[in-house]
């Protein structure tokens, strides 16, 4: 395995945003892992089925492809309801380990982010950040950008799928959404995303640092 930098934290966190400059600045690939969830809860919602429907969610996870990741409906609102409710079940997540590990053992590296990189599928990764922000804070951050997406919907509505997604991942008995016990902890609620991304590489450099001394 190469240097992985897991990503963690909770929805609108500003996880994806960073996970995507690491990606850039260290050349690695990117793998965000909550497009995953997404594509299976989208696919069993166009297949007229039920999300709670374990055997359904796990033949859609079974099934998925790359190239389904590419699908812009899976940044909406909806996919990310799904997901949060596919992403229960232990047949889902079972299934898409494979996918998720396969990506982490790339060299020379990867960055994967998700909500459970740092504690379930790259345990071992050398940099580990948990990003977190208050829930207001990043519920007003969806917010504009599903309006800036064209979607129709009130701040409190998204403040309420927040807290209601939180209470979801952090909840669930397979693999909740926890920092890793050696994980650093990047709060984004009163930083831009330059600031947010210049802390982000100190903490990665850091942890190349010690890496390479090992």
């Amino acid at each position: 395995m190469g240097f992985v930098i897991a990503v963690d934290g909770p929805a609108a966190s500003g996880k994806g945003t960073i996970a995507q400059g690491l990606a850039r600045c260290y050349g690695y690939p990117a793998l965000d892992t909550g497009l995953l969830y997404r594509a299976v809860g989208w696919t069993v919602r166009q297949a007229g089925q039920d999300l709670d429907d374990e055997f359904a969610a796990m033949a859609a996870a079974r099934g998925l492809e790359p190239d389904q990741l590419d699908n812009p409906q899976l940044r909406d609102r909806a996919a990310g309801e799904a997901a949060s409710r596919v992403a229960v079940h232990l047949g889902v997540r079972g299934a898409l380990l494979a996918f998720q590990r396969d990506f982490a053992a790339r060299e020379p590296g990867a960055v994967i982010d998700g909500r459970d990189i740092g504690t379930v599928i790259a345990p071992d990764a050398p940099a580990k950040l948990f990003v977190t922000a208050r829930p207001e804070i990043r519920a007003d951050r969806r917010w504009r950008q599903l309006v800036a997406q064209g979607e129709t919907v009130s701040l409190d509505e998204v403040l309420a799928d927040i807290h209601r997604r939180d209470e979801r991942d952090s909840g669930r008995a397979a693999a909740p959404l926890i920092a890793a016990p050696d994980a650093v902890l990047l709060d984004t609620s009163e930083m831009t995303i330059d600031n947010a991304a210049d802390a982000a590489r100190r903490i990665v450099e850091a942890a190349r640092a010690r890496w390479a001394a090992s």
